[in-house]
């Protein structure tokens, strides 16, 4: 299964659903706390190029926030992509 990374902020609505979503479908992710490692925020924007919350990365692909990967679970591509 492809490594999923997903950045969040404290006090995130969007960062808790793609938690959520991602527990309920027992994906297992390493998530980065902005709010708590700066250094983390350079990575974001270097891998992403984005600077908004979430950002869901699966391997090296983006997804992108809360939206984009419940869109791409229920098309199938979250599970496609995961199984790559």
């Amino acid at each position: 299964m492809a490594s999923v990374t997903l950045y969040t902020t404290d006090r995130c609505p969007y960062c808790v659903q793609a938690k959520k979503l991602l527990d309920k479908r027992g994906v297992a992710y390493e998530e980065i706390n902005l709010a708590r490692d700066p250094d983390g925020r350079s990575e974001l924007v270097a891998k992403t190029g984005m600077m908004t919350f979430p950002q869901v990365l699966v391997g090296d692909e983006l997804i992108g926030g809360y939206t984009e990967t419940a869109a791409a679970d229920k098309s199938g591509r979250l599970q496609e992509l995961l199984a790559a």
